[in-house]
């Protein structure tokens, strides 16, 4: 008999968009979303839905030439509500959707930007409001939207070396005005850990497979743990508060899954050790990181290195018959999320029980 307090994942609301679809975003502070993709023709698209009585209805659209492939309010704050969009052509813009106009257009990127984060926008005393994106083209930048044009940082391969590319990238560490690392995830299985502060190299390591997704379990406290998702059905959890010099950061890794790519890990805003998963079968997965009785201990050259925690799966659930590519938690309203797939369908969902855990 299955206890009854295990978390069940339920599909409240289906819109069929008729298009592709790349990601979607909770408008902050409201009961509205955003999907961001492209049409048939080419164009991209940015579809503005609304909930009311349990339904989701289309009440704007903002319509461009280049495909969108990736948005992030986290360099807005919840007043201005700007999305910020990277698109197929390498261009960063800032959107008032109210208006329907951009605030901020920058093309400095020369290929796809496929991943964006933010940071600072509605977050207080964590630093700058910053943007970081990835994209084909090799590079890593981070843009201060309050500067116009030129990134801020650039993290880009060196002469000579192989430009690979970057599929996600994620902000952490912003615990204060000085401190911000970004993580990056590429094709070949590389994550890089990159110190804004002292603008250096801080970690990297390869996961074998490319990385589909990174996320720390909060942007805007001192690092504590990080999750990499990985083609081939893998992904790895990080323990970031102790790094050893030699070995790095203590990890577990789940390949359990026969579910082939885990496109997506979003952590639960209201409980930073619960994340779900997102896979190539249209599968999602809850999970629970467990923590070891010590964090930390001190190796036989006396120093300190990590130990890992042990993942418990809460539930397992199909949610749809193609890849899950987007996936963001509603951090307002506990178990609230939003997904998109590849089979053209926006999902709202809702988990139960997550205040049990």
């Amino acid at each position: 008999m299955e206890n009854l307090d295990t978390p069940q994942i339920i599909t409240h609301i289906e819109n069929n968009i008729n298009h592709s679809i790349f990601d979607c975003k909770w408008i902050p502070c409201s009961a509205k979303f955003v999907v961001i993709g492209c049409l048939p023709k080419g164009s991209g698209t940015i579809e503005i839905f609304e909930i009311t009585s349990g339904e989701a209805h289309k009440i704007k659209d903002i319509e461009r030439p280049n495909s969108f492939k990736c948005g992030t309010f986290g360099a807005s704050s919840d007043v201005e509500r700007r999305l910020s969009t990277g698109d197929f052509k390498g261009t960063l813009e800032i959107w008032d959707l109210e208006k329907s106009c951009q605030v901020y257009i920058t093309k400095e990127h020369k290929d796809i930007i496929n991943s964006i984060d933010g940071m600072g926008g509605n977050t207080m005393n964590c630093g700058a409001p910053e943007i970081v994106t990835g994209s084909r083209d090799g590079t890593v930048k981070v843009w201060d939207p309050r500067q116009r044009g030129k990134p801020v940082a650039n993290m880009q391969p060196a002469m000579g070396e192989t430009k690979r590319d970057c599929w996600t990238v994620a902000f952490g560490n912003s615990f204060n005005d000085a401190e911000r690392i970004v993580i990056a995830g590429y094709d070949n299985g590389d994550l890089k850990m990159f110190d804004l502060r002292t603008m250096s190299l801080r970690w990297e390591c390869n996961l074998k497979n490319g990385v589909c997704c990174a996320e720390f379990d909060r942007k805007d406290i001192p690092m504590n743990k990080l999750v990499a998702t990985t083609l081939e059905g893998k992904f790895h959890v990080f323990d970031v508060r102790t790094q050893n010099p030699t070995k790095g950061f203590a990890q577990v890794m789940d390949s359990t899954s026969k579910s082939g790519t885990i496109w997506v890990a979003r952590h639960l805003p209201q409980n930073r050790d619960i994340f779900i998963t997102c896979a190539g079968n249209g599968h999602v997965s809850l999970w629970k990181y467990e923590y070891p009785e010590q964090r930390c201990r001190v190796d036989d050259k006396g120093v300190a290195c990590g130990v890992s925690g042990r993942l418990n799966r809460l539930q397992r659930m199909v949610i749809s018959t193609q890849p899950l590519n987007a996936l963001e938690w509603n951090r307002d309203h506990l178990g609230l999320a939003l997904a998109t797939s590849y089979d053209q369908y926006v999902r709202v969902l809702l988990t139960t029980k997550l205040n049990l855990h």
